[in-house]
């Protein structure tokens, strides 16, 4: 069968048992097809051959070192031994990967040359892969499949890349944790009580587990950028618009060109800020069905090459929620590093928006796309909610209720708002090169399956609204920018914990560049002890 999807026989194990699984599953078979013998897989050392980059395997790839049905199948023997216990690669297409690997090899033999050739990669199950279930995780959906790829997946394997499976989605994708009816928990490799994020969060522990080195998700409020920081690896949001999002659309809905919500976007995972460049390059250009219009578009390239040429604001302060102080921490010593690197480094600037106005804004915008295409009585319940609120209620939950039913009027008036913050943003980036900020509140949190309504977020002993997880992720959101995700460090605990770092419209380049030269300087991603 060319495609299995997979759900976990229970719920969240304990760190022992999942230990002792992996324990047994170092030496389960790698290889079992194509008259291959089967050989038992030795323990590899930390940082090993489970965690060579994107751009390391396909130079191995390109100098016949290694070949594409040898990569393939070190990734299926990898989840194989693992994902039992993380649940992250849900459906999986191994036989037509071994197909088109053997088809790469091929390619490669005759002097073949692509960006990824050969190269093995998940991507998010919101994705439509021809042949394969995309559900969002809604039941619903669970035997529909696309007949064909979205444009992000053409680019990709037209590029050479070898796609092995999808990755775990809250439903809707609507959470910063990743679970669902049909697929079940997908857990964090560095502590399997807690969630690896949302919604990209299958795509995030796929990658922190060794499984594959590159990976697509997708990021509205912060889907891409959250399990990022939460499992310690890159992700790229780009600016919006930069990559075409048609084939990640809501199931059994007709593949068209974005409709214009001016939020959503799609982008790279990697664990090195070198393959977030490389997967950007090749996702990054016109939908054919826009091609006539004028939407080819040439971003610039990046404002410096070094880090003592940056001129960076960082921030870490939010006045609708706090942040923890780990976060906080961990971004004044990336501070102090900068400077003592030579790069001008500030902490405010009267140039900034107001961020308050920024997110507030932000969820206005967010209200009716998040809510979209839910049944009449839905509508009306938010409403009586709403009434019960007052107009004076200005919270997030209070904004998020009210944009359910958001009027025209109203959301054009939000819109003007968001044209009139991006004029202050793109002032702001005139004396300023990249913004750092936290990615979210706090480092990754224990699995929390309540309803909705009943979730706290936890910052340092303060019990927030759970809504406060989108402060950090609106700004460059509502704004339209790029935002680059890089780990920096680690939590008292072990957590890993990244720096968003935003920077100017359509400037991509520069963010990443960023992250690419913080990487250099400081180390990026550390494995997790599995």
């Amino acid at each position: 069968m060319n495609a299995t999807s997979v759900k976990p026989e229970g719920g969240t194990t304990n760190r022992r048992a999942f230990l002792a699984g992996v324990s047994a599953a170092c030496v389960a078979t790698t290889t079992r097809a194509f008259g291959q013998t089967a050989t038992p897989v030795p323990p590899p050392p930390e940082g090993g051959k489970w965690y060579r980059t994107a751009s390391e395997q396909v130079a191995d790839l390109a100098a016949r070192r290694v070949s594409a049905i040898e990569l393939i199948e070190q990734s299926i023997a990898r989840i194989e031994g693992l994902d039992k216990h993380i649940n992250a690669v849900v459906v999986r297409d191994f036989d037509r990967a071994r197909r088109a690997a053997i088809a790469a090899d091929a390619a490669l033999a005759r002097g073949e040359r692509r960006p990824l050739l050969g190269l093995p990669m998940t991507v998010k199950e919101s994705y439509n892969v021809a042949g394969l279930p995309t559900t969002w995780g809604i039941p619903a959906f669970k035997d529909w499949q696309p007949a064909e790829d979205a444009v992000v997946v053409q680019k990709l394997k037209a590029a050479g890349a070898v796609v092995i499976g999808k990755t775990n989605v809250p439903v809707a994708l609507a959470d910063w944790q990743t679970t669902n009816p049909i697929y079940g928990t997908t857990n964090n490799p560095y502590d399997i009580e807690r969630t690896p994020g949302g919604s990209s969060g299958g795509s995030a522990a796929a990658l922190a587990a060794g499984y594959v080195a590159l990976e697509a998700g997708s990021d509205i409020g912060g889907s891409l950028r959250t399990p990022a920081h939460f499992c310690g690896v890159f992700a790229h949001k780009p600016t919006y618009g930069v990559v075409p999002r048609r084939g990640q659309n809501f199931p059994r809905q007709p593949a068209l060109p974005s409709a214009g919500d001016g939020l959503a976007v799609v982008g790279p995972m990697a664990r090195s800020a070198r393959d977030i460049g490389l997967a950007f390059d090749v996702m990054a250009g016109p939908d054919e069905l826009r091609e006539g219009i004028g939407w080819r578009l040439v971003l610039p390239r990046p404002r410096h090459r070094a880090l003592r040429d940056f001129r960076v604001l960082l921030i870490d302060t939010h006045p609708l929620c706090p942040t923890a102080e780990t976060i906080r921490a961990a971004l004044a010593q990336l501070a102090d590093r900068l400077g003592k690197e030579g790069a001008t480094v500030a902490r405010q600037s009267p140039l900034l928006p107001d961020l308050a106005e920024v997110t507030r804004n932000y969820m206005r915008l967010l209200g009716p796309i998040m809510t979209q295409g839910r049944p009449p009585e839905y509508y009306e319940r938010m409403r009586s909610i709403a009434a019960t609120m007052g107009p004076d209620n200005q919270s997030l939950d209070a904004i998020l209720v009210r944009s359910a039913n958001l009027g025209w009027r109203d959301w054009e008036a939000a819109s003007n708002a968001r044209t009139r913050l991006q004029s202050q943003w793109a002032t702001l980036f005139k004396q300023c090169d990249v913004v750092l900020c936290p990615v979210m509140p706090t480092a990754a949190f224990k699995h929390d399956h309540a309803e909705p309504n009943a979730r706290r977020l936890d910052v340092d002993g303060q019990s927030q609204p759970y809504n406060g997880n989108f402060v950090w992720a609106g700004l460059a959101t509502a704004a339209q920018l790029p935002a680059t995700v890089a780990p920096i460090g680690r939590s008292d605990t072990g957590l890993p914990i990244g720096v968003q770092i935003i920077g100017p419209y359509l400037e991509d380049a520069t963010t990443i560049q960023f992250a690419q030269l913080l990487e250099q300087a400081y180390g990026g991603f550390v494995p997790p002890v599995l």
